[in-house]
């Protein structure tokens, strides 16, 4: 089991009385926010860092690449 801490905000009287009259776990659905909102953020760094090897990358050939990785596997 992971540890946990706690994250709190201050949010309008009147969101809490309808999380409470629609029965919702707000501490479920803020954990899966956070989640997918940090994978998203994720994914958009990762786009951003391929961007910057795309010139180098692609002065690599199909071929280059085969042979390398052939050249690794006959190595073990």
């Amino acid at each position: 089991m992971s540890k946990s801490v706690t994250v709190s905000t201050k949010i309008p009287k009147e969101l809490k009385e309808k999380i409470k009259e629609l029965k919702i776990k707000p501490s479920k659905l803020l954990r899966r926010a956070l989640e997918d909102e940090i994978r998203r953020r994720e994914a958009e760094k990762l786009a951003e860092e391929i961007e910057k090897l795309r010139p180098t990358l692609e002065r690599i050939s199909v071929e280059e690449i085969v042979k390398s990785v052939r050249e690794d596997r006959d190595r073990r």
